[in-house]
């Protein structure tokens, strides 16, 4: 069984590193200890990076700026260096400074919620005047860098990092925070502690 989990593990490896080679290392994030907002336990450390400045936006997804249509993406990095494989069943939620949770939107949605620039104040729930588009390329989020860079990681091995965007139909603003949960060891069924990362230090 050891052995089993050992030739899986050494499998997940090596899609990750094949998925970071399909993306010809245009957007690579710092390991996630050295990013301000992070939280540890149990040797797994998650960091939470709000993208709201615009070359950073423009790095990581191109012409398709999710700030600008109503979502705001938080890249979320998680580093193991514990022994232990981890089963990732994410749930994230924005908690802004009222203590209100929104959960995050999947990334296969955003091309059919989009908000116009124009109406949107942040919170608006307006649709682009674009009835119809779907995945068109018309459509202002329909670019692979959205659902390409989303954070879809099941299984983490011990030892290795992952990341990926998480997107929140919210803007940015003082005091909120990323609340997470999970996260369990893959042998066990053990879950982690929530993670509960203050946005205000991760902003770019």
């Amino acid at each position: 069984m050891k052995r089993s989990w050992s030739c899986f593990a050494i499998f997940l490896s090596i899609s990750a590193a094949l998925a970071a080679d399909k993306d010809k290392g245009t957007f690579r994030p710092e390991p996630a200890a050295s990013y301000p907002a992070k939280q540890s336990q149990d040797k797994v450390t998650v960091a939470a990076v709000p993208y709201v400045n615009d070359d950073e936006v423009r790095v990581a997804f191109g012409k398709s700026n999710p700030n600008k249509y109503g979502f705001l993406p938080v890249l979320v990095i998680i580093q193991n260096d514990s022994n232990k494989a981890l089963r990732l069943g994410l749930k994230t939620e924005y908690v802004d400074a009222n203590g209100r949770h929104i959960e995050s939107v999947p990334a296969s949605e955003l091309p059919y919620m989009a908000v116009s620039p124009k109406r949107n104040d942040g919170g608006g729930r307006i649709p682009l005047p674009t009835g119809g588009l779907g995945r068109s390329k018309k459509n202002p989020l329909s670019g692979w860098e959205i659902e390409g860079r989303s954070f879809s990681a099941r299984m983490l091995p011990a030892g290795e990092s992952v990341y990926g965007f998480v997107y929140f139909q919210a803007r940015p603003e003082p005091g909120a925070s990323l609340y997470l949960t999970g996260i369990q060891e893959a042998s066990s069924g053990r879950e982690l502690f929530y993670f509960e990362i203050p946005l205000d230090a991760g902003a770019k």
